[in-house]
């Protein structure tokens, strides 16, 4: 009885062990998603208020802000941000900070 409880444990903590080697691509995928969903719903909602208020209305340049700070998250996060226009990540710091003047 002790034998099956020890293999029985030894076989929980080795799957435990694998589980935790697939999930974390899995999850990372996801991240990237959202990111892509933060900074393309950033760049519609800029793209509204210049149609809406003007380029250089507050609105748009709050809008900005807003853009600019999704693509620091996804910097932050995995070194890399995606440009809505292009449909492409892209692994440089380089982003415009006055997207859309």
């Amino acid at each position: 009885m002790k034998t099956v409880r020890t293999s029985l444990l030894s076989l929980v903590v080795l799957a435990a062990v694998l589980l935790s080697a697939v999930v974390p691509p899995r999850l990372q995928g996801e991240d990237l998603d959202e990111c892509q969903r933060r900074v393309a719903h950033a760049d519609h909602e800029l793209h509204e208020a210049i149609q809406r208020h003007g380029r250089h209305s507050k609105q748009a340049n709050h809008e900005r802000r807003e853009l600019r700070n999704a693509r620091e998250h996804c910097w932050r996060e995995r070194h890399q941000w995606w440009e809505e226009h292009e449909r492409r990540w892209h692994k440089e710091h380089n982003w415009n900070e006055h997207d859309h003047d």
